[in-house]
């Protein structure tokens, strides 16, 4: 299909949460329970993200200390912390876009970064960049391709409509405003299928209804038995996870239940 021409896009349906290409299966885990600080774990590479002894130095400047943890395949998991605290860096090195100073980071057993890696992980950036002369709706179509989608003008489509992104189709992402950018971004993760869903401040530059929006496909990722790591101050997402991970200084410092803290002392600064 030819982007050139909104009238050739499918349109997206009315009052619905639209259904993306996210097939991911594996039934839901329960919560992770937290890690004794004087026991050592055993590496494990399997589940949907296992993190052993990884660790990311910046020069002299720690800014992960090691940290080893598993993430079962469905669970769903918030990371927060103050800025500053690791989570982007941990996250980063998750998707494979960040090269660890020490130790190691597998998605679905295969080390992040490889192709095998990529394959199953889609990542959602807080600082969403595109071609300078891609469409959205081509950006939509090389991804969508890329990952071998079915269907995926129609896909496309019900993201765009769900997202209040569709008269915006044929206009170029770097035109947009913060918050656009930040739903048509949105829109390119959710296009492609994936087993685990790495999120980096979603929430920022987003409108109410945007954070209504992502936050219905969260849900739905989650309810196909997708696996979501988020990093996010946005506490009503932190809400709805069955695991929070904290950071402060580079360092675990919760790993467990959002109901066994109070989240508010954990995203403040130390």
């Amino acid at each position: 299909m030819s982007p050139n021409s909104k009238s050739r896009h499918p349109k997206p349906p009315s009052q619905t949460v639209a259904k993306t290409s996210n097939n991911a299966s594996g039934s839901k885990a329960a919560a992770g329970q937290p890690v004794a600080e004087a026991a050592r774990p055993a590496r494990v590479t399997g589940g949907a993200l296992a993190a052993n002894e990884l660790s990311k130095d910046y020069g002299d400047r720690p800014a992960l200390l090691p940290l080893t943890l598993h993430i079962p395949v469905g669970q769903r998991v918030a990371v927060v912390g103050h800025n500053g605290s690791g989570k982007t860096t941990f996250i980063r090195m998750a998707a494979g876009l960040l090269d660890p100073s020490g130790g190691t980071v597998h998605i679905m057993g295969h080390a992040s970064g490889t192709p095998e890696a990529r394959s199953a992980l889609a990542y959602l950036s807080d600082t969403p960049s595109f071609y300078d002369d891609l469409s959205l709706w081509e950006h939509l179509e090389y991804i969508a391709r890329l990952h071998g989608v079915q269907e995926w003008d129609q896909i496309a489509a019900d993201l765009l409509g769900h997202l209040g992104l569709y008269e915006r189709a044929d206009d170029l992402p770097n035109t947009f405003s913060r918050g656009l950018r930040q739903k048509a971004a949105i829109a390119l993760a959710f296009v492609r299928p994936f087993e685990v869903l790495v999120v980096d401040e979603p929430f920022v530059g987003l409108d109410a209804a945007g954070k209504t929006a992502l936050l219905e496909l969260l849900d739905q990722a989650a309810d196909d038995g997708a696996t979501l790591v988020v990093a996010t101050h946005e506490l009503t997402y932190v809400e709805r996870v069955s695991r929070l991970i904290a950071l402060r200084d580079g360092e675990v410092v919760h790993d467990g239940s959002p109901t066994d803290t109070n989240v508010a002392d954990l995203v403040a600064p130390a």
